[in-house]
């Protein structure tokens, strides 16, 4: 089960934090991976380790900000490697200010990465799957998809957007055999979050998961594996949260 021999990923935004632990989780189940961001130290460093995994890979930049660039991208692994049947949406940004201070460009910035990039993917890699009938998509959404958080309104709204396109492409493409659903992690330690960890609303969140910890990213792995798979092939709009029970708990305990 869980077998990803023969099926070809991308991994946009793969190359740090979640996205790097979901390209080589894909890697390890056998599929050929590419994972892919605006650094090209990052894409080395990650190709290098998906092949220490088994994998064939390519080292190829990209910016879910420039759709060009997400073209180029999907026309070398597909020339290269073969049909891409796989694609994660892990790219993302955030920055709290509160809403009065925030500016249209910090807004227009974040939601143009955390949503319009998720569409930007899902539009340049979905249509050959659409062609071929077959695909998964997986974007990555947020426990702010459902409920807010101090001063990270456009962030919020990114992610709310987030669950709602997936859910709008899942319906509109079941019937053509590809399957959109997200993926909507708790707290995990990453280079974006880094700063809230550390602070005294870190402390908060922590009393705020029932599990008394944050999560390790290789606990995202599976669901990012199943959701790839033939076996989640009647799985589609949904969007799994992965919090230690954070967002059941509701309130401080």
């Amino acid at each position: 089960m869980f077998d990803l021999h023969d099926k070809r990923a991308v991994v946009l935004g793969g190359t740090s934090g979640i996205g790097y632990a979901i390209a080589l989780a894909l890697a390890e189940a056998g599929a050929d991976v590419v994972a892919s961001s605006r650094r090209e130290d990052a894409v080395e460093r990650t190709a290098h380790a998906i092949e220490q995994r088994g994998g064939r890979t390519l080292r190829v930049t990209s910016d879910v900000a420039d759709r060009a660039s997400l073209g180029e991208l999907r026309d070398r692994v597909e020339r290269e490697l073969g049909p891409v049947s796989i694609l994660f949406n892990c790219a993302g940004i955030t920055q709290r200010v509160s809403t009065l201070e925030c500016t249209e460009e910090l807004w227009d910035s974040i939601i143009d990465i955390n949503l319009t990039g998720t569409l930007r993917g899902c539009q340049v890699f979905g249509q050959g799957m659409l062609e071929r009938g077959y695909g998964r998509i997986v974007n990555i959404a947020s426990l702010a998809t459902f409920v807010a958080f101090m001063e990270v309104a456009p962030y919020g709204a990114s992610k709310a957007a987030v669950g709602a396109l997936t859910k709008s492409l899942a319906v509109e493409w079941a019937q053509h055999g590809v399957t959109v659903n997200a993926i909507a992690p708790g707290i995990f330690p990453t280079a974006l979050n880094s700063a809230i960890i550390d602070s005294p609303r870190g402390q908060e969140l922590l009393l705020r998961t029932p599990m008394r910890r944050f999560g390790k990213v290789e606990e995202l792995t599976g669901t990012a594996v199943f959701l790839a798979s033939d076996e989640a092939s009647f799985i589609t709009g949904e969007i799994i949260t992965v919090d230690g029970g954070m967002l059941a708990s509701g309130v401080n305990q």
